[in-house]
């Protein structure tokens, strides 16, 4: 399915939030995510669906100075 995640679109195959953090490698680390502009919780990720124009954001926070 095609979805957009932080603003790019992708085909992916994950049918869930949690499924798709797992697809493009994400680590179970400290990271936000959104799905259409709604913030979703970590505990929620996998119960999540995905369908196709979803818009996903996935925040990693960075440190720097």
């Amino acid at each position: 399915m095609r979805i957009h995640v932080n603003g790019k679109v992708l085909d992916v195959a994950a049918a869930t939030l949690a499924a798709l953090l797992r697809e493009l490698d994400y680590q179970d680390g400290a990271i936000a995510t959104a799905l259409n502009q709604n913030f979703v919780r970590k505990t929620d990720r996998g119960k999540t669906p995905l369908k196709e124009g979803d818009a996903v954001e996935i925040l990693v926070p960075r440190q720097g100075g």
